[in-house]
């Protein structure tokens, strides 16, 4: 989906080219900031410790959970969300969850080897925000960014970071043990998104905040194929249009998240690895057994995604109404692993806090005269005291005839879902209150 012939500069001269037109075009479709679907625009950058209110994210949703939050935009990162917190029904203050949370580089190599992209810091990523239309925020709010170093200098604000509320389906379903009534819930989130192009790519940064504490990071890329990347033959393309002569070159997409946590109000928190083996069955049992061991990650890590294995970060501050440390457990989904490069060779990474590692590659930070610029160089043996979590999920793009035209979406994220963070399910109906590790029914 990009102009794999020509160099990054004149790759960039034509995004811009193109972005600039299509920005004013978007600001003569997409209203301004006085059409009451859109907030003011932004005239400065967000507090780093707090927010104002053109900044703040507040949404309670309908089961009775709140999540707070404030945004700003990077001028390479795009959207940041800082002093992240959630407070479900029952708790009586929110619950710090992040420091700060952000997309960390988006890295995409060709199959056949011509050219490789790193779309935050070298592609104008931040610089490509879209204008949205209300169309594309049902029910929800589209609020303006003043864009740094924005393509067309001349209109730098876009409606361009949507905020709406979406229906999930079931939270639980529970039939009492009577038969006589059925416990159930539909679930709700709060979606935070903008769409961000650059080149032929669109794509949409989405983050979900369930009422059940868990939250949902994703991109999705959709847009076009490149109209000048038909010619990879020879297994490094696919077919496209009519009969074998166009073949749509293969890439791969290696998303990286960075996430500063601070549970309960605290960055010194802990890191912890499960691993879980299951043995034949001993003498008399029935059933093989499984056995689960914890490894405290006490120096940085550069980690692998295995067959029952995950990983948690434990708050030092908290603990919920059972006397249980809160946590957030690191829930991968899938992904295709990129061996081309030694950042791209792992699936998570932790480092200590460094401010000046902003980006898994092509790093962009103050680290000083020959620095390191990729996160794998980042592990080397530090001390966990305020852990930074670095997530890769890859997806090897092969073209197919569907994808054209426009090209439907296609995602890759994972999730951070809460651990002993409530005493119960957040979402627990009054009536089940008292159920809390007690046997029911004389059992």
């Amino acid at each position: 989906m990009r102009v794999n012939r020509n160099s990054r500069a004149r790759r960039q001269s034509l995004h811009r080219r193109a972005m600039a037109g299509l920005l004013t075009a978007g600001l003569a479709l997409g209203g301004t900031a006085a059409t009451p679907a859109f907030a003011r625009p932004e005239t400065a950058a967000a507090p780093a410790a707090e927010c104002g209110a053109a900044y703040r994210i507040e949404q309670k949703l309908s089961t009775g959970t709140t999540w707070r939050m404030c945004r700003r935009y990077d001028k390479y990162a795009g959207l940041v969300l800082e002093h992240v917190s959630y407070q479900p029904p029952g708790e009586s203050r929110p619950i710090k969850v992040l420091n700060s949370a952000r997309l960390a580089q988006i890295d995409v190599p060709y199959d056949d080897g011509s050219v490789e992209y790193s779309d935050l810091t070298g592609a104008g990523f931040a610089q490509g925000l879209m204008n949205m239309a209300p169309a594309e925020c049902p029910g929800g709010t589209i609020k303006t960014v003043k864009v740094p170093d924005a393509l067309d200098p001349g209109h730098p604000n876009v409606n361009g970071v949507c905020t709406t509320t979406r229906s999930r389906g079931h939270a639980y379903r529970m039939q009492s043990d009577d038969g006589n009534k059925v416990y159930q819930a539909q679930g709700k989130d709060l979606l935070v998104y903008t769409v961000n192009k650059v080149g032929w790519y669109e794509y949409i940064t989405e983050w979900r905040f369930q009422d059940d504490g868990t939250v949902d990071m994703n991109v999705g890329a959709t847009g076009s194929l490149s109209p000048y990347d038909y010619d990879a033959g020879d297994g490094r393309g696919w077919p496209i249009g009519n009969g074998a002569r166009s073949y749509a070159t293969s890439h791969s997409h290696n998303v990286f998240w960075r996430l500063d946590f601070g549970l309960d109000g605290s960055s010194r928190n802990k890191i912890e690895q499960y691993d879980s083996v299951v043995s034949p069955p001993a003498r008399g049992a029935q059933a093989p057994s499984n056995k689960t061991t914890r490894t405290t990650v006490t120096k940085e890590l550069a980690g692998d995604a295995k067959n029952s294995r995950w990983w948690r970060v434990v708050s030092d501050a908290g603990k919920n109404k059972d006397g249980h440390a809160r946590s957030y457990e690191i829930v991968p989904s899938a992904s295709t692993k990129y061996f081309g490069h030694e950042f791209t060779k792992h699936d998570i990474y932790f480092t200590e806090y460094n401010p000046c590692e902003q980006f898994a590659s092509d790093n962009v930070g103050d680290c000083g005269t020959g620095a390191a610029t990729t996160v794998d160089k980042w592990v080397n043996g530090q001390s966990l005291t305020h852990p930074v979590v670095w997530v890769n999920v890859g997806f090897h793009h092969v073209a197919r005839d569907e994808d054209q035209q426009p090209m439907p979406v296609h995602w890759q994220g994972f999730s951070i879902a809460p651990r002993d963070v409530t005493a119960m399910n957040p979402l627990t109906p009054p009536a089940l209150a008292d159920q809390n590790g007690q046997p029911r029914n004389g059992s």
